[in-house]
């Protein structure tokens, strides 16, 4: 079992600043949990109290029930794989990858055996004789992650691993430490700002802002029912859309007006909304819920003016202006547009969301905060 809790976490450095605040999370064993956010909202730093490289200011951790707050790094049984790979460039890969089992004076064909299947799983047998200037970007985080199965962890931590590698290898290597995760079984923390990593790795994510936790659920809860506009802005790429709304009512029905179009929230929308009548708030709907209408529907025409446009091959994104925002719509390739064209998109209401001006709060969710 390696079941790692967070209770109650909290990071005070010199001078009173605070990096983390109250951070209450529960990893399960087997778990893939990622921690996301922007730079500087406490995620690495949450990291490393784990790792035992931050002391702890307030709260309790605990690994398979055991309190580790003033445990050494070296005996909570877990293995960091660091942003930076982190190898000693004098050492071979081998020696890299043999390095800690040799302090831990394991014996000798125990370590040849753990490093030779590590670099089996990792497919960097052939590079086992190199030095890490010899080797690539994506090769050398291989080798620090290599590093890492071979001492058999409880608990593999990952600081913003792929940071550093280009595009294409980011996405091959997301894909391995994903199936390198159902291979071992183990339980993962991973830390990461990008979003993409986030939906398509984790079993559970944990988002955080300013050195809180926001909310905390499966990538999909989280991307259906952000608890607030900044969840439902940092989950999903493109980001979502917030168009400022006023609330109305016109015969008898609750109206969102931006003052280029009104579009009509769902009955069950209309229903948590009455009270903000006479106000504004945050219309939020992401780019793939916007449909392109070559004629206007009966109602929730968004009537915009094409700004942007950008084609992706198998998408195209088309940034759109209202007389006062201008928000993104990913449409099909087959459909052609001209910079400065009229269109008219229909959101989809069901999708939408409505975020309190002043707290940010989603209005028509009773979403859970974890």
């Amino acid at each position: 079992m390696a079941k790692v809790e967070l209770k109650g976490i909290g990071k005070i450095y010199d001078g009173g600043v605070r990096a983390v605040e109250n951070a209450n999370i529960t990893i399960e064993d087997k778990e893939f949990v990622i921690l996301v956010g922007p730079s500087g909202c406490g995620k690495s730093t949450t990291l490393r109290m784990v790792a035992g490289l931050e002391d702890i200011s307030e709260g309790e951790l605990y690994i398979d029930g055991e309190l580790m707050n003033d445990v050494p790094p070296k005996d909570r049984n877990i293995a960091m794989v660091f942003q930076n790979y982190a190898l000693y460039p004098h050492m071979t890969v081998y020696d890299n990858m043999a390095f800690g089992l040799k302090i831990r004076k394991v014996d000798k064909a125990e370590i040849d055996r753990r490093v030779k299947e590590a670099a089996r799983i990792l497919d960097i047998e052939k590079f086992l004789e190199r030095k890490p200037k010899a080797l690539s970007g994506g090769q050398r985080q291989r080798v620090a992650v290599g590093r890492a199965i071979v001492r058999n962890p409880k608990v593999f931590l990952f600081d913003e691993p792929l940071s550093n590698l280009d595009a294409k290898l980011r996405v091959q290597m997301r894909a391995e430490i994903s199936g390198l995760h159902h291979r071992l079984e183990a339980t993962m923390i991973y830390v990461t700002h990008d979003q993409v990593e986030a939906l398509t790795m984790g079993d559970k994510i944990v988002v955080m802002k300013d050195g809180k936790i926001q909310q905390i659920g499966s990538p999909l809860y989280l991307y259906n029912h952000p608890i607030n506009k900044f969840v439902a802005g940092f989950i999903g790429s493109p980001p979502m859309n917030f168009i400022s709304v006023k609330i109305a009512e016109k015969n008898g029905r609750i109206v969102a007006d931006e003052g280029s179009f009104e579009i009509y929230p769902t009955a069950e929308q209309s229903q948590a909304l009455k009270s903000y009548i006479g106000k504004e708030v945050y219309f939020g709907i992401r780019p793939e819920d916007l449909t392109y209408a070559p004629a206007p529907a009966a109602e929730n025409n968004m009537q915009m003016k094409v700004s942007i446009i950008e084609p992706l091959g198998a998408e195209t994104h088309l940034y759109l202006a209202t007389r006062t925002q201008q928000i993104v719509a990913r449409t099909e390739p087959s459909n052609t547009f001209k910079i400065g064209q009229d269109v008219c998109f229909i959101p989809s209401m069901e999708k939408g969301k409505f975020f309190d001006k002043e707290t940010e709060k989603n209005i028509c969710e009773q979403v859970k905060p974890n």
